[in-house]
C-alpha cells in the first residue's frame, strides 16, 4: 500500500521559500525589475492554468498593472520562493477586466478569450493533477492572501497596517508592532470500531448526505490528543482511544492545517450534536462501497485529508458512483 502522505495532493512540496532574504527591503523590488522573475497572479481565488500547469505572467504585469490602475499599487505582492528557474512572486487582480487585461503577459503571450485553454481555476479544481511544484506553490499562494485579506488593520489600536518583509509581515505604523500569518490547528479522525467499521458524519452545512470522517478546531492550551478525544466526543457521543497521528495537509479555505489521526472506539453508541452534525453512522467497507456507487450519499473529493483517512481504511480508493446507462 503506498504511503500515507502520497494521497494528499494539497501537501506536496513547492518552492525554496529562501525566507532569510525576505527582510531585506530591496529584496523584492530588485526582483521586479528581473525579466526571469515570474508572477502568480490570483483572482478571487483562481489562478491561471492551461494544460494542468499553472501560468506564470511576465514580471512587467506587475508594472502594466500600476499604469491601468492610474498609479495604484497592487494591493499585495509577496515573494512566495525559488524554483529551480527562477524566483515567483504573488500578485492579486483587483478587478474582473484584469484578468483579461493581464492574459497579454501569461506565459504563452495569447489574451484571455472564451475559445482557448487558458483557464483561471480554484485550488481545489486542479491540486489533484498539478505538479508538486505548482500545487505546492498554490496552497502557498491561496493562504498568504487568504491571511492579507482579513488582516488590513492592527488588532491592536484599529490603525491600517503596511506590508513588509517581502509580504510576509504587516505592521502597524502607529503602535509599532508587527502581525505574522496565522495558521489554525484542527485535527481529523478516522475512527473505527472492534468490527473494523469506521464512523462517518453528515455536517449540517452539507445538506445531509454528504459523509466525511470527524473534524474540529484545536482550541487554546488543548494537545493535539486530547482535542482528537473531545471533538469526537462532542459531535457523536463516541470514546475513543489509541489516537495514532498519520499526517498533515494545509487547508487554505481560509486558514487551517488539518492534522489526521486514527483512533480507535471504546464505545459504540453514537448520538449526533443536532447542531454541527446531523447524522452518525457506522459503515463497513462493504456498506460504504455500495452506499457511495448507488449514489446514496457522498464522500469527499479526493483532494482533501478526509478522502485520503477514509481511502487508508478501506484499502485503497473508495468506488466511485456508478453512471446510469440512458
Amino acid at each position: 500500500m503506498e504511503n500515507f502522505a502520497e494521497r494528499l495532493p494539497l501537501s506536496r512540496h513547492g518552492l525554496d521559500r529562501a525566507c532569510a532574504q525576505r527582510a531585506n527591503t530591496e529584496f523584492l523590488p530588485t526582483l521586479l525589475t528581473d525579466p526571469a522573475t515570474r508572477v502568480l497572479w490570483l483572482h478571487g481565488g483562481n489562478a491561471p492554468v492551461r494544460q494542468g500547469r499553472l501560468q506564470f505572467a511576465s514580471f512587467d504585469s506587475v508594472q502594466y498593472d500600476d499604469a491601468a490602475q492610474e498609479g495604484a499599487k497592487p494591493r499585495v505582492l509577496v515573494y512566495l520562493g525559488k524554483s529551480k528557474e527562477a524566483h515567483v512572486v504573488l500578485a492579486i487582480a483587483r478587478r474582473d477586466e484584469d484578468v483579461e487585461r493581464l492574459g497579454e503577459f501569461i506565459s504563452g503571450g495569447s489574451s484571455v478569450t472564451q475559445g482557448e485553454k487558458l483557464q483561471w481555476l480554484g485550488l481545489r479544481d486542479v491540486a489533484a493533477t498539478l505538479s508538486a511544484e505548482d500545487a505546492g506553490t498554490f496552497v502557498e499562494a491561496i493562504a498568504i492572501a487568504n491571511w492579507h485579506s482579513v488582516h488590513q488593520f492592527c488588532p491592536r489600536c484599529g490603525a491600517k497596517t503596511v506590508v513588509s518583509q517581502s509580504g510576509w509581515v504587516r505592521e502597524c505604523p502607529e503602535d509599532k508592532s508587527q502581525h505574522f500569518p496565522r495558521t489554525d490547528p484542527a485535527v481529523i479522525v478516522a475512527i473505527t470500531d472492534d468490527q473494523d467499521r469506521i464512523l462517518l458524519g453528515a455536517n449540517a452545512a452539507w445538506g445531509g448526505k454528504r459523509f466525511s470522517v470527524l473534524a474540529g478546531f484545536v482550541e487554546p492550551g488543548e494537545s493535539l490528543e486530547a482535542a482528537v478525544v473531545r471533538e469526537i466526543q462532542e459531535e457523536s457521543g463516541v470514546l475513543v482511544t489509541d489516537v495514532t497521528y498519520m499526517g498533515s495537509q494545509p487547508w487554505p479555505f481560509p486558514a487551517s492545517l488539518m492534522l489526521g489521526f486514527t483512533a480507535k472506539a471504546t464505545t459504540s453508541t453514537v448520538q449526533a450534536d443536532g447542531e454541527e452534525i446531523l447524522s452518525v453512522k457506522w459503515f463497513s467497507r462493504e456498506e460504504l462501497a455500495e452506499a457511495v456507487e448507488k449514489g446514496e450519499m457522498n464522500i469527499p473529493a479526493s483532494v482533501s485529508i478526509a478522502r485520503a483517512l477514509i481511502d487508508h481504511w478501506y484499502g485503497g480508493p473508495v468506488p466511485e458512483p456508478r453512471v446510469l446507462e440512458n
